[in-house]
């Protein structure tokens, strides 16, 4: 064996080896009363054991698809779905979600039943490019849920381009028009997966007492022409893209000062209904219309704003919502065990460790098709926590 395909069969081995002993130091003792069975414990662990073997991982439970002849309620309960709030404070404190998504409908089924709970509210924006099959099939899926729909109008999403920022807003005005209660919305995408439960999430949240989460900071010297020069999408056939000209553009309205970050945020109610209703926020968004990816400068910028509801002018990259290997930090992150996409990470199962250790609420990009075992593992983790978290009496069907 070379050397080099010994080492990597080394670091997976291990990789795997340390998460079967965390799941059974952490969830297979004899306190741990809300368990997975021995026949789906065995059944990881089979699992896991073919990876070793470097056999390709099956998939241990059934696609999460809803069949013809499936009513709601046999699908709900076959596929594990929590159909109940788990506590008090979670039920008091509902979440909104908005979930932009183009293609792979079973990675975000997972994500779906991930971060469902039936107190919140969850919009769900598909591509108007993707093909009918994929949107009959989320279609379907959410007519299960009647805190879940598809977001009013759909938007043609080209990547950098300001449809992505406008699918977003789409889903928050759909969101603000609910008669859910929410608190705060949590903007993602189909490639998104927790890696907190969603009691754990509320209760960072709530840690922020109002406040907008939007990472960010002063644009670095990379990042400067995204808004210096006018930006065109470029709407193809069979290849959508953003094209930067020559052109400069005149500077932000209302004196602003524009911010750069992350395109992934949690935002207040009343934040949210400021950035549809103010001026600012209004006029804002159509000075970025040809600007490149404004979703990573809209909602910083007008979170810094010191008038605004919630904001924090002087925030930094505090509260950073997401785990994501870039391929151009790999001394800080120590690489991807996956493959990059547009300089992203998709996790690995290599990458398990990292993401369990990651105080982030959610982790970007995964492919369930590509490396099931990654997100299969996270999932059973997730559950377990969230079971164990529990203050409602447990139905058995809620259990993988």
């Amino acid at each position: 064996m070379p050397s080099s395909v010994r080492y990597l069969f080394l670091v997976s081995v291990s990789t795997v080896f340390v998460f079967i002993l965390f799941y059974v130091f952490s969830f297979g003792g004899e306190q741990s009363v809300q368990r997975l069975n021995a026949s789906e414990a065995l059944l990881l662990t089979q699992v896991c054991t073919s990876f070793i073997h470097g056999k390709t991982p099956f998939l241990w439970r059934s696609k999460l698809t809803l069949s013809e002849k499936s009513s709601c309620k046999d699908y709900l309960a076959h596929s594990h779905y929590i159909t109940a709030p788990l506590s008090k404070e979670e039920a008091e404190f509902p979440l909104a979600y908005t979930m932009v998504i183009h293609h792979n409908f079973n990675t975000f089924a997972r994500l779906f039943r991930a971060i469902y709970m039936p107190q919140n509210v969850y919009c769900v924006h598909v591509d108007e490019k993707a093909p009918v099959e994929f949107k009959d099939a989320v279609q379907q899926l959410l007519s299960c849920f009647p805190n879940a729909f598809l977001a009013s109008k759909m938007e043609p999403v080209v990547y950098g381009g300001i449809s992505r920022l406008q699918a977003d807003l789409n889903c928050i005005k759909d969101l603000l028009a609910s008669e859910s209660p929410w608190k705060y919305a949590i903007n993602t995408c189909g490639q998104d997966f927790p890696l907190k439960t969603n009691r754990e999430i509320v209760q960072y949240l709530k840690g922020f007492k109002g406040k907008n989460i939007t990472p960010g900071v002063l644009p670095p010297a990379h990042a400067v022409g995204r808004t210096r020069y006018v930006h065109r999408e470029h709407l193809g056939k069979d290849l959508s893209y953003v094209v930067r000209t020559t052109a400069l553009k005149p500077p932000p309205p209302h004196n602003l000062t524009i911010y750069f970050g992350s395109a992934y945020v949690a935002l207040s109610r009343e934040f949210a209904n400021f950035v549809l209703h103010d001026p600012r926020a209004v006029d804002l968004l159509q000075w970025s219309k040809d600007t490149f990816s404004p979703d990573e400068h809209f909602w910083v910028t007008l979170n810094r704003i010191p008038d605004v509801p919630g904001s924090m002018p002087n925030a930094s990259w505090t509260g950073n919502l997401r785990a994501v290997k870039w391929n151009d930090m790999e001394d800080k992150h120590g690489g991807c065990h996956g493959h990059y996409v547009h300089g992203i990470c998709i996790y690995g199962n290599g990458d398990l460790k990292w993401l369990m250790n990651s105080q982030s609420l959610f982790a970007n990009k995964f492919e369930l098709n590509t490396y099931p075992l990654t997100v299969e593992c996270l999932e059973l983790r997730l559950r377990e926590r969230t079971l164990n978290q529990s203050e409602t009496a447990i139905q058995p069907s809620w259990y993988f």
